[in-house]
């Protein structure tokens, strides 16, 4: 993201502007920030009537399972109110999304390995297994370097 900073003595207090082709979970935490809200660092889960607050480096992927948020920690899975996009600005950098149903923690990746038509799938260090979508897979591959 570029950021222009202008000084003016006419500003009787400071604004900010984001001009964007797309509203992208980075342009949303940088509003957020500008605005003043810090943040959410932890995720509320339902798990079996009880409310389980996870920190974002517990939680290994977010997937979307017949109209359900599902969040997979290490050993359980929890359910969530939230939808795709609001845990994706929540959670933040150390999450991709990797298709238009799933988020992965890229601190918890274990390996990829190619799969039938170009695809890729990611193998997690709790045994999760999840494809990327061909339209993800592009910036997949520059996190990687590739």
């Amino acid at each position: 993201m570029k950021v222009e900073i202008r000084q003016t003595p006419e500003a009787a207090e400071a604004y900010a502007v984001i001009y964007t082709a797309e509203l992208t979970p980075e342009v949303r935490r940088a509003a957020a920030v500008l605005e003043g809200e810090a943040p959410e660092r932890v995720v509320a889960a339902s798990d079996n009537g009880r409310i389980a607050v996870l920190q974002p480096d517990e939680i290994f992927l977010v997937r979307v399972e017949q109209e359900k948020t599902v969040i997979y920690a290490e050993k359980k899975s929890y359910t969530s109110k939230k939808r795709l996009y609001e845990l994706e600005t929540a959670l933040g950098s150390g999450f991709m999304r990797i298709s238009k149903s799933a988020l992965v923690n890229l601190r918890q990746l274990r390996c990829v390995e190619p799969a039938l038509g170009g695809l890729m799938l990611l193998v997690l260090k709790n045994g999760c297994r999840e494809y990327i979508s061909r339209s993800y897979l592009p910036a997949f591959k520059r996190y990687l370097g590739l």
